[in-house]
């Protein structure tokens, strides 16, 4: 199949069987663009920043970019839930696996692994994540630290926009 010439673009009239359903229950599609003024750098500890990109408290979700900015290690922890990532730039690697994400690369973490995220790249590492479920950390010594859920990331959110005079970007809200 070989697509049409840019010219010939044109919205398709589909049918739909619930249509009426859809308009009066279903939720619209949500973008997110690059610009810091629609989703800023959020600080998450001093060698690293979130970039929050969405929140479904209906589901427990989250989405965001982790931007680890040069080797470093975001500490062990447990994840109640499903996490699909992908690698965008740099490299991470989990001190308890054998193998190395690089940019492309798919990650996949079903409920219940526990595992300590490290980059040794020079320029560190920046991940797309969507989270499902509680995500608990802990120290060193395995002692709990710490539970961050669609909750967590909301707050760390807002309360860095209210700090800093930022807009809440109410398109984060799915």
């Amino acid at each position: 199949m070989t697509a049409p010439p840019s010219n010939a673009y044109a919205i398709v009239d589909v049918p739909e069987n619930y249509a009426e359903v859809i308009q009066r229950r279903g939720l619209e599609g949500v973008h997110v663009g690059p610009s810091e003024a629609e989703s800023p750098w959020v600080p998450f500890g001093d060698n690293a920043a979130i970039r929050h990109l969405g929140f479904d408290v209906r589901n427990n979700i989250y989405s965001n970019v982790l931007w680890i900015k040069s080797p470093g290690v975001i500490g062990t922890h447990k994840h109640r839930g499903t996490v699909v990532m992908t690698c965008q730039e740099g490299s991470v690697r989990y001190l308890e696996y054998n193998w190395v994400a690089e940019p492309g690369s798919f990650i996949y973490e079903p409920p219940g692994l526990v595992h300590t995220l490290v980059t040794d790249h020079p320029q560190g590492v920046k991940l797309f994540g969507w989270m499902q479920g509680p995500i608990e950390f802990y120290d060193q010594q395995g002692a709990f630290v710490e539970t961050t859920d669609v909750w967590w990331f909301i707050n760390h959110y807002e309360t860095h926009c209210r700090t800093h005079g930022i807009p809440i970007n109410e398109a984060l809200y799915l």
